[in-house]
């Protein structure tokens, strides 16, 4: 199961490269169409029981550092307010992958500003 992940990793790394390769154009246009998709739900709201994916700060939800802007799992209502959506299950390969190097880069960082 292990090996399976990273290979969806890896495809998921190499997309850009993938639709250039099947359709011989720049992956800019799903680029722009990803940018439209996300101003709609900024400005319109996500539906009803539905979440997208948004850098905001963090208030220590999934385990990652309150105060670090990390892309998570968001509610956006019509009026533009957002809350992170808290229920999604958290397994030990999302934390090895995402959390851990996040949260170790984010303290690598922090203690290099407080020296500076």
């Amino acid at each position: 199961w292990y090996q399976r992940r990273v290979r969806v990793i890896t495809t998921v790394q190499k997309r850009g490269a993938a639709v250039i390769a099947a359709r011989g154009l720049s992956s800019a246009m799903s680029a722009a169409n990803a940018i439209g998709d996300h101003v709609h739900d900024m400005w319109f709201g996500t539906k009803e029981g539905e979440f997208t994916s948004m850098g905001v700060l963090s208030d220590g939800s999934y385990n990652i550092p309150a105060g670090v802007i990390y892309s998570f799992p968001v509610h956006i209502s019509p009026n533009g307010d957002w809350e992170i959506h808290q229920k999604l299950h958290q397994n030990d390969f999302a934390t090895e992958k995402m959390v851990q190097p996040t949260t170790s880069s984010w303290r690598r960082q922090n203690a290099a500003a407080a020296l500076a």
